[in-house]
C-alpha cells in the first residue's frame, strides 16, 4: 500500500491501514484514484447463475405466487368434484383420494427443497449486495471527510487572510493616527 492511502487511512479513518481488509483497502485505492466503486450486483450474480439456479428461481418465483395459489386451489375442487360427484361409481380416485395425496406430496417433496434452493441463492444476493452497501457507504464517507477536510482548510486560510488584512489595516490605522497625532492642533 502507498504512502498517500496510508496518510488517508490515518488521517481520515484514524486506522492503521495494517489493519484493514481488502475491502477497506480497495475503497481507499478507488478513492485515491477517483474512480467508482459501485457495480451492478444483479448483472454479477446472474452471470454466475447456472441453468439449475435459475430453473430453481423460477419455480420458487412461481410456487410463491397467488396465480399458482390460486390455480392449484381450483384443481383441487375440480379433482374433488370430478371424483365425488360427477363420476360416483366410476371415479378413478375415490374418496379418501390417495393419489391426490400421492400427487401432493410428490409435489411438495420436489417443491420444498428447490425453493430453498432459491432462498439460498437469495440469501447469498443479499450477502453480496449488504458487502457492496458497505463499500458504497465507507466511500461515501471517506469521501464526506475529505470534503469537510478541504472546506476546513479553505474555512482556515480565509481566516488567516482576514486576519492578516486585519493587522494591515491595523498599522494603516497606526500610522493615520500617529500623522494625525503629530500635526499641530488648529482651532
Amino acid at each position: 500500500m502507498n504512502k498517500i492511502v496510508e496518510d488517508m487511512a490515518n488521517r481520515l479513518l484514524k486506522r492503521k491501514p495494517g489493519g484493514f481488509g481488502p475491502i477497506e483497502s480497495r475503497v481507499l485505492q478507488s478513492t485515491l484514484e477517483r474512480t467508482t466503486i459501485t457495480r451492478d450486483t444483479n448483472k454479477a450474480v446472474a452471470f454466475h447463475a447456472t441453468y439449475g439456479d435459475r430453473i430453481a428461481d423460477t419455480i420458487a418465483r412461481i410456487g410463491g405466487s397467488w396465480s399458482f395459489i390460486l390455480g392449484f386451489l381450483a384443481f383441487l375442487v375440480l379433482w374433488t368434484v370430478g371424483n365425488v360427484w360427477l363420476l360416483t361409481r366410476d371415479a378413478f380416485d375415490p374418496y379418501p383420494f390417495i393419489f391426490l395425496n400421492l400427487v401432493l406430496s410428490m409435489l411438495a417433496a420436489i417443491q420444498a427443497p428447490v425453493i430453498m434452493m432459491s432462498q439460498n441463492r437469495q440469501t447469498e444476493r443479499d450477502r453480496i449486495d449488504a458487502a457492496h452497501d458497505y463499500e458504497v457507504n465507507l466511500k461515501a464517507e471517506i469521501e464526506i471527510m475529505a470534503l469537510h477536510e478541504k472546506l476546513d482548510e479553505l474555512r482556515h486560510s480565509e481566516l488567516i487572510g482576514m486576519r492578516d488584512e486585519i493587522l494591515r489595516m491595523a498599522e494603516q490605522i497606526r500610522r493615520i493616527d500617529e500623522r494625525l497625532s503629530a500635526r499641530p492642533a488648529t482651532e
